[in-house]
């Protein structure tokens, strides 16, 4: 679930599926927006409140997701935001929590903040993430953190595997917390809907093929793979888009 990211995963994914896949102290007093603003605060806010927090040790905010691709619906979709640091501590996440607590109440999940050496070190760890924030991303603020980053496409298909029986787990749970409430099971497909587009995503890359930026079609290609019915998948995803 891009605005300036231009081809970036024909950059950063399908070049060598054999191998690997390039893909490309002190906490500073902030002032805290008053109330009315929090309650509406904007990324350009949100910006401005990490920059009060780290100043210089801001490296880079970018935007992921569907909001950075033009896929965001207003009142549906959140923004996902990626932050890198040069340090951080417990200080720091504490300057930042009313920042948090009214970007989370606007709808959106707290940003992921990684220091600089994570970032570089964790793309084993999440490659699924990693892979899909190269895809489609809009940087916020200070250059683009991307270079010399790699995605093993063994990686991958180990976190893809484990992604995929967490979530047919997790749904089935759902399905039996659900009973025969129609409603109840609508609720729980809808909260999945943007996980299971992000594992269509890596089935696709491990295919050897770029994911479709429009979910119903990422659905029916996966689907389609697969050898399943893509109708309950497409029902959803057009639900989500209201």
């Amino acid at each position: 679930d891009g605005a300036g990211v231009g081809s970036a995963v024909d950059l950063a994914v399908g070049e060598d599926l054999a191998g690997s896949v390039a893909v490309a102290g002190s906490v500073a007093a902030v002032e805290v927006l008053p109330g009315d603003a929090m309650a509406k605060l904007t990324l350009d806010d949100l910006v401005a409140q990490l920059r009060g927090v780290f100043g210089a040790e801001l490296h880079t905010v970018v935007l992921y997701g569907s909001a950075a691709a033009g896929e965001h619906i207003p009142s549906r979709s959140d923004h996902n935001v990626l932050v890198i640091v040069e340090h951080l501590d417990v200080a720091h996440l504490r300057a930042l929590s009313a920042t948090v607590r009214a970007w989370g109440e606007a709808g959106n999940p707290p940003p992921l903040i990684f220091t600089a050496e994570e970032w570089r070190e964790s793309s084993d760890v999440f490659p699924m993430e990693y892979a899909d924030i190269l895809e489609r991303h809009r940087v916020l603020h200070g250059p683009a953190p991307f270079d010399g980053i790699r995605v093993s496409r063994a990686d991958l298909r180990l976190q893809l595997e484990r992604e995929v029986l967490g979530k047919l787990l997790a749904l089935r749970q759902g399905t039996l917390a659900a009973g025969n409430d129609n409603k109840a099971e609508l609720r729980l497909l809808t909260a999945s809907v943007s996980t299971i587009m992000v594992v269509f995503r890596a089935v696709e890359r491990l295919r050897g093929q770029t994911p479709s930026r429009d979910n119903v079609e990422l659905s029916r290609a996966v689907a389609s793979a697969a050898g399943v019915d893509p109708e309950v998948f497409v029902r959803v995803v057009r639900h989500v888009r209201g």
